[in-house]
């Protein structure tokens, strides 16, 4: 087993076909299909099902998928961190980002980053809940991640960044406003969607809900964010969601959003590290980025309903 060897199964796994995986690796088909082959022989199992169409990874491809792209990762961070230019920080450093934090801190983290430290590259990967980003900083699949739900584990340190308000968001019609809160009893009987798994914002929901005796009219359920926000766009309901997710919308008079109250429901946001001792240098840099670019939207306005924590 080479780096070459799992560089393919990577590549393969990802475009899902040999001859795609040989135009991004630059080499000849065969070439490709040789050092699967060559891996499947040392491993001693197939790794992949060949379709018609698309190759797919078998269970014991995806296993090891798992292990080389970590493995991979890890090789990329060494040599950056060992042949650096002189008094330049560089490295590869992986970013976790739930989905309602993409569109507004992604584009600035990037241009903040590549200003101020051009040696460092950014890969950013986003999961659809916390506890999938904790357990990926956990792993050292990601270096460092805005997590929006946290359970205790001494694999990980965090720091907590902000706190925010839970919004009631609807179509403009449903007249929703950022001056007039929604009580979570006014919630009884009106057409939810919701996260379908009772955890982040969902658990803190139905707790709120329990407090107040409101039973919830759930139309759909979804684990994708990007669906609660169509579906109330296609107007089959309200949803409850951090503002930061719909800010854009909301301004651009496609939706109307109110923040939830009696009692209010927030959840905070925390920057997550692996617990360790050595953390290069380049994850410090981008990681007091990120801590330096939420403190800016905060203070900007630009994430309403939402309060700092962390220091200056």
């Amino acid at each position: 087993m080479d780096l070459k060897q799992l560089r393919a199964l990577l590549t393969i796994a990802d475009t899902g076909s040999v001859t795609r995986a040989a135009e991004l690796l630059h080499i000849v088909q065969p070439a490709v299909s040789r050092q699967l082959r060559l891996l499947e022989e040392d491993i001693g199992t197939a790794l992949f099902a060949r379709g018609r169409n698309r190759m797919e990874l078998t269970e014991a491809g995806r296993i090891l998928v798992e292990y080389a792209r970590r493995a991979l990762h890890n090789l990329d961070r060494a040599r950056a961190e060992i042949t650096p230019m002189p008094g330049e920080v560089t490295g590869m450093v992986t970013i976790g980002l739930v989905p309602s934090l993409i569109n507004q801190l992604a584009n600035p983290l990037m241009a903040t980053v590549s200003a101020r430290f051009p040696g460092i590259k950014l890969r950013f990967s986003t999961g659809g809940y916390a506890d999938l980003m904790q357990s990926w900083v956990e792993a050292g699949e990601v270096d460092a991640a805005l997590l929006s739900d946290y359970k205790p584990s001494p694999a990980i340190q965090v720091e907590p960044l902000l706190e925010e308000k839970l919004w009631v968001v609807g179509l403009p019609a449903a007249g929703l406003r950022a001056d007039h809160p929604v009580p979570v009893g006014d919630l009884g009987g009106r057409p939810l969607i919701l996260p379908s798994s009772f955890r982040g914002f969902r658990l803190l929901l139905e707790h709120a809900c329990t407090l107040e005796g409101v039973q919830l009219s759930i139309v759909a359920e979804t684990n994708s964010m990007h669906v609660q926000r169509c579906l109330v766009l296609g107007g089959h309901g309200l949803t409850i969601l951090p503002i930061i997710a719909v800010v854009d919308d909301v301004a651009r008079g496609l939706l109307s959003a109110a923040p939830l109250t009696a009692p209010e429901v927030n959840r905070k946001i925390l920057l997550a590290l692996p617990n360790t001792s050595h953390i290069p240098q380049s994850v410090r840099c981008v990681a007091a980025a990120i801590s330096e670019e939420v403190r800016d939207t905060v203070r900007r306005g630009d994430w309403p309903g939402a309060q700092w924590l962390a220091g200056p």
